[in-house]
């Protein structure tokens, strides 16, 4: 059985972070848009709206700190 942090979505929450937080709320907006990122490629579209629903919301704990 696969654990949560074995997913897809969790593999590439933790890539997409390691880049800083700028950064991700570049990918946000990219994501936001119709984009797509050399992370995301691999997944499907509803995970693709998990991810981002995912990295909002570690975005949300930081607040103003940090945009673009």
């Amino acid at each position: 059985m696969q654990s949560p942090k074995d997913s897809p979505i969790e593999a590439c929450v933790e890539r997409l972070c390691s880049k800083g937080c700028r950064q991700v709320r570049l990918d946000i907006a990219t994501l936001e848009a119709g984009g797509d990122l050399p992370e995301t490629r691999d997944l499907s579209a509803a995970q693709r709206a998990a991810l981002l629903e995912e990295l909002k919301q570690i975005m949300a704990v930081y607040g103003d700190s940090c945009r673009v």
